[in-house]
């Protein structure tokens, strides 16, 4: 009998455990400015980790933060190691065949940006000779191997967009594409503004996907009904604005829901 009530006893304590346990929140690893990167202490800040942290106080949950190398993140959700996948994923169809998402917590372009040449023609037959360089598995990278790669550019691939602007600035590419906030970031610092200027928008929502989204496991409807509301509630209570209002850079390049 002492043995019994101490198993269950057990198996209360782990249930109630397991039914608190933390929610695992996954950012990919590489730094991504100003949504995601860490700071000297090496703590996570920008404008993702504030948004998760109104979305997670919506929900009254505690979330831990999880690093993740962007390739592997959505192994990572499968495979349990996260929970929630929060680092500006675009909401795409192939995605959508694998993980579910949240509804979108906000919308981005695209920038494409070159050489300070005032040439503004970034048509695909105007870039066949050029090599465009992107961050791999990323809409911007869909993009230039759809509808560039076809014309003739040549596509490089990189773990980061930094390293991206960077090969830009040292002319090793001729251009780049990108979410529109990291690259006006880009074109603000000393080697953007003596480098490189904006040439186009991309808009298209056959490239851009739905918006970004949280990415949650193949039907987990709970969490799911969870953040939508969360984004909803942070949405009515302009939580959203305030915080993209921290961030200058961000100004017109995306936009939140509205209640």
């Amino acid at each position: 009998m002492f043995k019994a009530l101490v198993l269950a006893a057990g198996l209360t304590a782990l249930q109630t455990g397991l039914a608190h346990a933390d929610l695992k929140i996954g950012f990919a690893a590489e730094p991504f400015p100003p949504f995601s990167s860490k700071d000297a202490s090496g703590q996570w800040v920008g404008w993702e980790v504030d948004a998760i942290d109104a979305v997670c106080k919506a929900m009254n949950e505690k979330c831990d933060y999880v690093e993740v190398a962007w390739d592997g993140i959505i192994p990572a959700l499968q495979s349990n190691t996260i929970d929630v996948i929060w680092s500006a994923m675009s909401i795409t169809p192939k995605r959508r065949a694998v993980i579910d998402f949240s509804d979108p917590y906000y919308r981005t372009t695209l920038f494409v940006v070159g050489p300070k040449n005032g040439d503004l023609d970034v048509t695909p037959a105007h870039l066949a000779d050029k090599t465009i360089g992107v961050q791999g598995t990323t809409v911007s990278a869909k993009h230039a191997e759809d509808d560039y790669a076809p014309a003739g550019a040549t596509i490089k691939t990189y773990a980061t967009q930094d390293e991206a602007n960077q090969d830009l600035a040292s002319g090793r590419i001729d251009y780049t594409i990108g979410s529109a906030a990291v690259m006006k970031g880009f074109l603000e610092t000393d080697g953007g503004k003596g480098c490189c200027e904006y040439k186009a928008s991309v808009t298209d929502a056959k490239v851009l996907g739905e918006g970004i989204g949280a990415g949650i496991r193949k039907g987990d409807a709970a969490l799911k009904a969870k953040l939508d509301a969360a984004i909803k509630d942070v949405a009515k209570s302009g939580e959203f604005d305030r915080i993209t209002a921290k961030y200058p850079e961000l100004k017109d390049a995306i936009t939140t829901p509205k209640p």
